[in-house]
């Protein structure tokens, strides 16, 4: 009897629990969704950082190249023009590339610009030396037999890809001060922090 009065009032306790499965797919499909959506974003966060790093870097193995090119350069006035033009593109990519970290990863800018200063010094020493050599003849001179020391540049290197990687590890950045460019003379360049510790 009580059974037909509930059936006749129109709403069930069958009818109540399909409601309540169905609210509950629909939040379940949500909340699925919205960490689906955050995975992916951070994913995607990551390896665009991560080909932002590499491209840096990679800047940077150009400009540290160059005594070996102007070492092995031919005796003309063009060639001469290609290697300068060359060194010009390379530190306006490195001018580039220190720029987007500061906005793709702050946390990561005063590193690179550590490895920029490093690179420079070094590299550009050996550049102007290797300006000053005579000029290759045979192809036997080709092979230089004497490596450029790149301790300076691969210290900092070394430490950059360190906090490349926690970079990349890390869910979110937290606010840096803005640095001056690759190609600025003796850049003041404050020392790199991990939440407030010295690194």
């Amino acid at each position: 009897m009580v059974y037909a009065q509930a059936a006749q009032s129109g709403w069930t306790a069958a009818q109540t629990a399909v409601v309540i499965v169905a609210v509950i797919a629909i939040l379940g499909g949500v909340v699925s969704a919205s960490v689906t959506y955050t995975l992916n974003q951070r994913a995607t966060r990551r390896e665009r950082q991560a080909k932002a790093f590499a491209e840096a870097l990679n800047a940077l193995e150009d400009y540290a190249e160059m005594p070996y090119r102007i070492r092995r350069r031919r005796d003309t006035p063009e060639a001469r023009y290609d290697l300068t033009d060359e060194v010009s593109k390379i530190q306006s990519r490195l001018a580039y590339h220190q720029a987007l970290l500061q906005i793709e990863a702050p946390e990561v800018a005063a590193s690179y610009a550590a490895l920029v200063r490093a690179t420079k010094i070094q590299a550009g020493g050996q550049m102007r030396q290797a300006w000053e050599q005579p000029l290759l003849t045979t192809d036997a001179d080709m092979n230089l037999q004497v490596r450029y020391p790149r301790d300076q540049i691969d210290a900092a290197r070394g430490a950059c890809i360190s906090t490349m990687r926690e970079a990349l590890r890390r869910r979110r950045t937290r606010r840096a001060p803005t640095l001056p460019t690759a190609n600025s003379d003796q850049p003041q360049i404050p020392r790199a922090t991990v939440e407030g510790k010295e690194r």
